[in-house]
């Protein structure tokens, strides 16, 4: 694995400039402008979706007659929730939610609650639309805003939702990485970019899809435990 300063040195080697030696050099705007780009690489990258480098798994206890969960006070790392991923872990029953705000004002002033628990998510917080009971444990998947490893005593340790040191190491593939550092290296210093970003979206897409869990699914009846024949989608060759 390569820290993010063997990275911004090889983009450097790639677009024929000088290769830093300390991303954090603030005398040196050379220095400065690759620090810059791989940021905001890494910023974008963690906006695109969901990547499995960066999924987690979280869960709090409720209160009774408590509404509102601080996200931070359970799940320091958190960028947003992955859809359909909430569940009360006690009795596998799939919490109903995140809803939009106008269903939100038509069933909190309108409707007459139902014995789902629906929530939403505001200033940091999650809220549920009534109270659900208390000593409920919650488990979901999120997407973590840890988007480096510090590097420490010959292994990745800490996780860290910024770039500090030249050693940190980025939780994603070092290519895709020192691909989005080149494009933005070139559009920083005024250069054509077109092609080198071209070729980094694509690397994105296919990075990405490569990740996501592929599988058969069979869209015909299934009887007594058999498969009929019918329709078959493939995750991984649909665009």
């Amino acid at each position: 694995m390569k820290n993010i300063l063997q990275i911004c040195q090889d983009a450097a080697s790639l677009v024929a400039t000088q290769r830093p030696q300390d991303l954090f050099n603030e005398d040196s705007q050379q220095e400065a402008i690759f620090l810059s780009v791989a940021k905001d690489t890494l910023d974008s990258l963690l906006r695109y979706g969901d990547w499995q480098e960066l999924t987690k798994e979280a869960k709090f206890r409720t209160v009774a007659g408590k509404s509102n969960y601080l996200i931070k006070d359970f799940c320091d790392d958190f960028y947003c929730l992955i859809n359909n991923t909430v569940y009360i872990k006690d009795t596998a029953e799939k919490v109903i939610g995140s809803i939009s705000p106008e269903q939100w004002m038509r069933e909190k002033y309108f409707n007459v609650p139902d014995l789902d628990l629906k929530f939403k998510i505001q200033n940091g917080m999650i809220k549920f639309l009534t109270p659900p009971p208390g000593d409920m444990i919650i488990v979901f998947q999120y997407r973590s805003s840890a988007i480096v490893y510090a590097w420490a005593n010959g292994c990745c340790g800490e996780e860290k939702s910024d770039l500090t040191a030249n050693t940190d190491i980025p939780v994603f593939d070092e290519y895709l990485v020192k691909k989005g550092i080149v494009w933005r290296w070139y559009r920083r210093n005024g250069m054509p970019y077109e092609e080198e970003f071209n070729e980094y979206e694509r690397e994105v897409k296919s990075r990405f899809a490569s990740g996501l869990a592929a599988k058969d699914i069979n869209l015909a009846a299934n009887c007594c435990g058999g498969e009929l024949g019918g329709v078959i989608i493939n995750a991984a060759k649909n665009n």
